[in-house]
């Protein structure tokens, strides 16, 4: 039976998992081997659905010539816009402690 395609929230729930295992340092070589292998994957699928998504939002806003329509927005446009909540940050003491 073929695999079902997660949501990308799904998918990026599994990254967020992998790359904590990834940090973690815990694991032995084969099986951090076998989930880098994994979070590249999806870390590829993550980036092509937001380029489709980006793709048909340009199709969405695009003229009757399919030229982009492109408006300027006012900063009085994000007066009743509320902060974005943040779960969790990552913060690295090192470039070299990144993930990728």
């Amino acid at each position: 039976m073929p695999e079902k395609t997660q949501t990308f929230e799904a998918s990026l729930k599994e990254l967020e998992k992998i790359v904590r295992r990834l940090e973690d340092g815990e694991l032995p070589l084969e099986e951090s081997l076998k989930l880098f292998e994994s979070g590249v994957k999806l870390s590829r699928e993550c980036q092509e659905r937001l380029n489709q998504a980006e793709r048909r939002i340009e199709v969405l806003l695009a003229d009757e010539n399919g030229n982009p329509n492109l408006q300027a927005i006012e900063k009085d446009d994000f007066s009743e816009r509320k902060e974005p909540k943040i779960k969790r940050r990552i913060v690295f003491d090192d470039e070299d402690d990144t993930p990728f």
